[in-house]
């Protein structure tokens, strides 16, 4: 089994070729593919049972030529969030309300 660390949207993903993830939104088409060039780490996992073996390939910060590709699947805005603030005693509130962007991406390959 192989996986990767990747970088996107100021937060890190570990990911395997067939996982959808949804990270933060990403100008690409529906449908299109797209390419992570932020690979913190890639490891490969060989071997059964105890007798496993792991090639990992570290980055100091990122891995040179390596790269995750992926399937953008879906652009959409997730759940509303409320933000609200209270102060007792001093008549003091504020609700707000915020949505996410997302892109919702099916990782095809890790190169």
């Amino acid at each position: 089994m192989m996986f990767a660390v990747i970088e996107t949207g100021g937060k890190q993903y570990k990911v395997a070729p067939g996982d959808k993830i949804k990270v933060e939104k990403i100008d690409a088409q529906e449908g299109g593919n797209f390419s992570f060039d932020k690979v913190l780490m890639i490891a490969e996992e060989r071997g059964t049972g105890t007798q496993k073996n792991a090639e990992v390939k570290i980055g100091a910060p990122y891995l040179n030529g390596a790269e995750v590709h992926g399937k953008i699947l879906k652009q959409g805005r997730s759940d509303k969030v409320i933000v609200f603030k209270y102060h007792s005693k001093t008549r003091y509130r504020k609700k707000k309300g915020h949505r996410q962007h997302f892109t919702e991406v099916q990782i095809t390959e890790i190169k």
